[in-house]
């Protein structure tokens, strides 16, 4: 039984890595940029759902889609007003120009917020679902389900709508895109501010189980790279496989090593998918 919650924890805890990383998939395989203010960007919007929920009563699940509409736009203005100028540049550049708006976002949030760990905790608690000897926090459960449910939603937005296949278009070949009409600058700030809704609308769904601070969002960078090379780029399942396993090795690592070491023992399975299948489980071998 014992494996069966560590299971069942790493299954619930690979729900939200998916939907931390499948914004920043998306952006690293649309625009080739590897985009550092991930993290913070999730941080921000477990700020956001936490004053929100602290001192207006607003839940955390009802702000998400405000949350989420908040931070589209404000993606796809730095995209269109900042990025955008640079979007041809080698990929060093991006990832400097990236670096350096994560940290005006995280210092600004140092000063606004302090380094201060706070938890979203809410009033009454949603309690625990018990299956026999399997304990499920409610709490998890929800931020499991919302989180593939956004994840499911946003592949349905790249299969089935037209801007969708406009995104998908202009990352297999940006040139042929253009040539047949495709306004290639507009589609990568709507795929920006599609990474920053993922990102802002995981947000909460992370504070309500762990503590926030701008000192996280590093923790958080790094969960959503491991995920995009154990998944592979190139399709929104790969990141929620990526996800699954590595919640899943987590929550083993947690149990076998101790919980400081998880984090260890995932960097560590990146390294050897790196060296041995850099394409990851899904992902399509060639992509640039």
């Amino acid at each position: 039984m014992l494996w069966l919650q560590v299971l069942a924890n790493g299954l619930m805890l690979g729900g939200l890595y998916a939907c931390i990383a499948a914004g920043f998939s998306l952006v690293w395989g649309v625009l080739n940029v590897i985009n550092i203010l991930h993290g913070s960007l999730i941080v921000l919007g477990g700020y956001l759902a936490y004053f929100g929920y602290t001192l207006w009563g607003i839940h955390p699940f009802a702000s998400i889609p405000l949350i989420g509409a908040l931070f589209f736009v404000l993606g796809y203005l730095v995209q269109a007003s900042v990025i955008n100028r640079m979007i041809a540049a080698p990929v060093l550049l991006t990832l400097t120009l990236t670096f350096g708006l994560d940290l005006m976002l995280n210092n600004a949030m140092l000063v606004a917020f302090k380094a201060d760990f706070r938890r979203l905790t809410l009033e009454p608690p949603l309690g625990t679902l018990e299956l026999g000897e399997l304990s499920l926090p409610v709490d998890r459960m929800l931020a499991m389900v919302l989180a593939i449910a956004l994840t499911g939603l946003l592949y349905l937005v790249l299969s089935r709508s037209r801007i969708g296949r406009a995104i998908v278009a202009v990352r297999m070949d940006r040139w042929a895109a253009a040539l047949m009409g495709v306004n290639v600058n507009r589609i990568y700030a709507i795929t920006f501010g599609l990474g920053a809704l993922m990102a802002g609308a995981s947000g909460p769904l992370l504070a309500m189980i762990f503590p926030i601070s701008p000192l996280t969002s590093s923790a958080y960078l790094g969960k959503a790279f491991v995920v995009c090379v154990l998944g592979g780029l190139g399709s929104v399942p790969a990141v929620i496989v990526g996800g699954i396993v590595l919640g899943v090795v987590e929550s083993l690592a947690s149990v076998w090593f101790g919980s400081e070491h998880a984090i260890t023992v995932s960097f560590v399975l990146l390294i050897g998918f790196l060296i041995f299948k850099p394409t990851g489980l899904l992902g399509k071998k060639g992509f640039e």
